[in-house]
């Protein structure tokens, strides 16, 4: 095996699933720290946290090859008061208390890879953004984003490098956004969203797995990475890609006036489809990674042909 052990906090969820699977042939042991219980299968062992206080668990972070941090509050939901607190805290406390851990151990992760949003950068329709010159943007979104990698940052950990990766829109088989907007197509609504104009910046949730082994094998890249496909595509295109790929020629648009009613009924927020991300992935390009699915009608074809 290529890893004796990597860690997941918060691994059950869409994506702790999509590395489960990746790593299920390249590690000997994968740990996920979870709040509920899980029945082992075959390498895959669950040990319980509550993400706030020390215990047991922390024994699993020893000399571990890997540590990705998943942990936080899905998105996709109505910004009450309750669900912008939830969703604060359940990144928040979970990043520091991993490095509060990691900080006090001999023997620690060589590696700690903590998830964050490409969506700190601001609104962009002029210029891509990227690692470098990337501007943030203001508001709730971003301000989770800023206060979840300074939560990061934090703490010093000279034994363990330490990469924040701002993770664009996963497309995936299963799960997120990929199947929401494959059903609309079906239904026939699948045409731009609001004046479709805004970027979406995507990555296939295989090139999401894959960029967590490049960083494990190579140990000179460290910092804050973006991971999206070199690629992205406005949102008319997107959903025309996800429509000549299902055979449905024709999709009826949502104005932003009908997504804005709508996302009452299904208690989400419109920033989510109509914010343009326009991020490009530079520092990921110029290390030497490859994308797999660099152009949204490769990876589309490739969920679809599965499913």
């Amino acid at each position: 095996m290529k890893y004796k052990k990597i860690v997941l906090a918060g691994g059950n969820g869409y994506l702790g699933r999509v590395l489960t699977k990746y790593y299920s042939d390249k590690a000997a042991e994968i740990v996920i720290l979870s709040r509920e219980e899980k029945q082992q299968e075959r390498k895959v062992r669950t040990v319980l946290w509550d993400g706030k206080t020390r215990g047991k668990w922390a024994a699993e972070l020893v000399n571990a090859d890997m540590l990705i941090n998943l942990c936080g509050k899905n998105v996709n939901c109505r910004y009450t008061e309750k669900n912008k607190a939830e969703i604060f805290s359940s990144r928040l406390e979970p990043t520091a208390l991993l490095g509060q851990v990691i900080h006090d151990l001999v023997e620690p992760p060589k590696l700690w890879i903590n998830l964050s949003s490409a969506t700190i950068y601001r609104h962009a329709e002029d210029r891509p953004q990227d690692e470098e010159t990337g501007e943030h943007g203001d508001g709730f979104s971003v301000d989770v984003c800023e206060a979840w990698e300074y939560a990061f940052n934090k703490y010093d950990t000279p034994k363990t490098r330490k990469i924040a990766l701002r993770m664009g829109i996963v497309l995936g088989r299963s799960d997120s956004v990929f199947p929401r907007l494959f059903n609309l197509v079906k239904m026939g609504m699948g045409g731009r969203q609001g004046n479709g104009q805004q970027y979406v910046s995507w990555v296939h949730e295989q090139d999401a797995a894959r960029c967590t082994e490049w960083f494990a094998d190579h140990p000179e890249l460290e910092g804050v990475f973006n991971c999206t496909a070199p690629e992205p595509v406005k949102n008319d295109m997107l959903m025309r890609v996800i429509r000549k790929a299902a055979g449905c020629p024709i999709g009826l648009p949502a104005p932003k006036w009908l997504l804005e009613v709508g996302s009452v009924f299904v208690r989400t927020e419109t920033e989510l489809i109509l914010k343009s991300r326009w991020v490009l992935p530079n520092r990921l390009l110029e290390s030497g990674f490859t994308f797999a699915f660099p152009k949204a009608e490769g990876a589309v074809k490739d969920i679809l042909d599965y499913r």
